[in-house]
């Protein structure tokens, strides 16, 4: 794993994790609005630390699985508490994430295979008029 040139510092701007993780001050603004992140502030400016940095990277992940925000904040709700209670929901929202994409590629399954029938006739019928 390759570290960034961030990873060493204590204190973050928020333009600074934006950068880092390619997203808009907006996005890390509506997560904050969310209860998600809780950086301190100093007058109008937001001051992130590695707590925020770290959050931010599971929300982030979470999002790119597919999770809700309202798991993701299950999750890191639990961030400080019982790691076997965090790790158990973990595993449960896992299976059931797995379970609904399994249940989508079964349908685009049966969908891929339904068009190229499709195609096949429709194929089969133009040679036949031409």
């Amino acid at each position: 794993m390759t570290s960034t040139p961030l990873e060493g510092q204590e204190l973050f701007a928020i333009a600074e994790l934006a950068r880092e993780f390619g997203i808009s001050t907006r996005a890390i603004r509506f997560y904050e609005s969310k209860g998600l992140l809780s950086p301190e502030r100093v007058g109008a400016t937001r001051i992130f630390r590695k707590r925020d940095r770290a959050r931010l990277i599971l929300i982030l992940r979470g999002k790119r699985l597919g999770f809700t925000l309202r798991d993701i904040s299950d999750y890191l709700s639990l961030y400080d508490a019982d790691r076997t209670q965090q790790v158990s929901l973990l595993a449960e929202k896992v299976d059931e994430r797995l379970a609904l994409l399994e249940r989508q590629r079964d349908d685009l399954e049966t969908t891929i295979r339904e068009l190229r029938e499709i195609k096949q006739l429709t194929q089969e019928r133009l040679q036949r008029a031409g």
